[in-house]
């Protein structure tokens, strides 16, 4: 999948079309060189209040960063984010928490 990925970057941005991917546990090193560099989080970069859908309280924030762009084995990188979700089931009351990580080549 990572190699598939990677064409594909190439080929749109070659294009002058853009990529956001998730990084997930098929491309091992890349998902935990972003994992590791958003363990200690500061203040997010842009948080969404929270809003009623579909029988659920969701709210989400975003954190971006360029400091892995030299470093990540992945091309035409513009910066790496996490996005942080908390969904609270009205009904339930059950709360979750998720986390993606991803990489794009659109810069900030």
């Amino acid at each position: 999948a990572l190699l598939t990925q990677r064409k594909l970057a190439e080929y749109l941005v070659e294009r002058g079309a853009h990529f956001l991917f998730t990084a997930k546990d098929n491309q091992p090193t890349l998902s935990a060189d972003i994992r590791l560099h958003f363990a200690e989080r500061g203040e997010a970069d842009f948080r969404e209040p929270p809003s009623l859908q579909h029988g659920r309280i969701e709210s989400r924030a975003i954190w971006t960063s360029t400091a892995l762009n030299a470093y990540l084995d992945f091309p035409q990188v513009g910066q790496v984010f996490a996005i942080e979700r908390h969904t609270i089931e009205k009904k339930t009351g059950k709360v979750s928490i998720e986390t993606v990580y991803g990489v794009t080549d659109h810069t900030p």
